[in-house]
């Protein structure tokens, strides 16, 4: 047990002495922060670009109120000039595109006929905007036809706000479900992200003393399994603590960020208000932005996220290093663990895109339900549906599979590691792998 201690401090301090490690442990947080407000930036500079559509409608139908400007759109009507010298207009000018609605017999071949003309493909979303204005605008004509009122139809309209509760009688939002998505797939994918470093990292300490044949040495004094658990578990008490550094920093960046800036809180809860009421929610909620989603952190069962972020990650973690020392030992040099290296992503990516695909739509479906099992992508997916609310017994059941299975890979793991510690000058192969599972001793 003190072979084993010794092992574990030894890596842990190689590695958290590391230059790279520290430089990385502080300014990652930073560059996180800097990569998003870089993203907001460019998205709210490519918003600015006014795109000037023109639009020549021989119809007859539209009027200029159809076509209303937004901020990154203006319309302009070159109904009179035609369509040819329109054109030649916009290609000669600087314009986005030209949009044609032909004189048709009925609205049907109308809404059939409608062309658009641009320089570059235009983008989904304004091609989504065009359709439903004339959508829109086919279909009052059509009602009209048929005698019905539109006035009448648009007084009908009533917008719905309904007030989320669970069963406890405590209220919830929609932001607070948003916060939950939000936590959920950066936990995932953090965790993704360490088991990937952290376990490279694992195997390739593991090839670097092989190589330098100092492993000879070491394991006439501790037995391999001591070594191969030693290196996990030292890895991983240096990934916790980077961790619990990256938790503070971007603790204190957000609550700074949400208290000078906030979100745009106000518009969320106006969207969808009535006209009257605008002014009274704009009231209650301009003046304290940060405030309302500090507080919509703060129910977040984050104690519950904490600890199972902890027990996912060492369980996930000395999961798959100890494939990855596995690997190590087999192999003499790093362009050899390629061909092993797939088996072992596959799950972690599997994790990662079940987790996007189903867990934000519907976190208790069967498919989220079953791959928060499954050992090899319960990990990501777990920690993933655990801010939607998690019942103990799954949570149980999840846990000990997790165990279960991290014991059975160890054990089959150090088969391979002590064998393929001391194997030099032939590149392994997934029989000669199984073969040194069967070796008895």
């Amino acid at each position: 047990m003190s072979k084993l201690k010794l092992i574990i401090q030894r890596e842990f301090i190689a590695k958290v002495r590391n230059k790279s490690f520290i430089v990385m442990t502080f300014l990652s947080p930073l560059i996180m922060v800097g990569m998003g407000a870089l993203i907001y930036f460019l998205t709210q500079k490519n918003e600015e670009k006014v795109k000037k559509i023109v639009y020549v409608d021989d119809s007859g139908m539209f009027l200029k109120e159809d076509f209303k400007d937004t901020k990154t759109t203006h319309y302009l009507d070159y109904t009179a000039l035609g369509i040819a010298e329109t054109k030649k207009r916009v290609e000669a000018g600087n314009y986005y595109g030209v949009l044609l609605i032909p004189q048709q017999d009925s609205l049907e071949l109308l809404a059939k006929s409608i062309e658009f003309y641009s320089k570059d493909s235009p983008g989904m979303s304004l091609m989504n905007s065009l359709e439903s204005k004339i959508e829109s605008k086919i279909r009052n004509e059509k009602l009209n036809k048929f005698g019905i009122d539109i006035k009448k139809i648009k007084a009908s309209r009533i917008h719905t706000d309904i007030k989320m509760f669970n069963f406890s009688g405590e209220e919830s939002s929609k932001l607070i479900n948003g916060l939950k998505i939000g936590v959920g797939l950066i936990a995932g994918y953090l965790l993704m992200m360490f088991v990937i470093i952290y376990g490279t990292s694992v195997m390739r300490s593991v090839i670097e003393e092989k190589t330098s044949r100092i492993i000879e040495i070491i394991v006439s004094s501790v037995k391999p399994f001591q070594l191969m658990l030693g290196k996990i578990l030292g890895n991983a008490s240096a990934g916790l603590l980077q961790f619990f550094i990256w938790g503070i920093i971007l603790f204190v960046i957000t609550t700074v960020a949400s208290s000078m800036f906030g979100v745009d809180i106000v518009e969320m809860q106006t969207a969808r208000v009535p006209v009257d009421q605008i002014d009274a929610v704009k009231q209650v909620t301009a003046g304290d932005k940060g405030a309302v989603v500090i507080q919509e952190i703060l129910k977040l069962p984050i104690l519950k996220i904490f600890v199972l972020f902890i027990f996912y990650f060492l369980g996930g973690f000395m999961l798959y290093s100890s494939l990855f020392a596995a690997i190590g030992a087999a192999v003499d040099n790093e362009t050899d663990t390629q061909q092993f290296m797939l088996p072992i992503m596959l799950p972690l990516i599997l994790g990662v895109y079940v987790g996007f695909a189903t867990v934000i739509n519907d976190p208790h479906g069967s498919i989220a339900v079953l791959f928060s099992h499954i050992p090899f992508t319960s990990p990501i997916v777990m920690l993933m549906r655990v801010p939607f609310g998690v019942s103990w017994y799954e949570l149980v059941i999840s846990m000990a599979l997790l165990l279960v299975t991290f014991v059975l890979m160890v054990w089959l793991a150090a088969k391979i590691y002590r064998v393929g510690i001391l194997m030099y000058g032939k590149k392994p192969t997934y029989k000669d792998l199984y073969t040194w599972l069967k070796y008895k001793g």
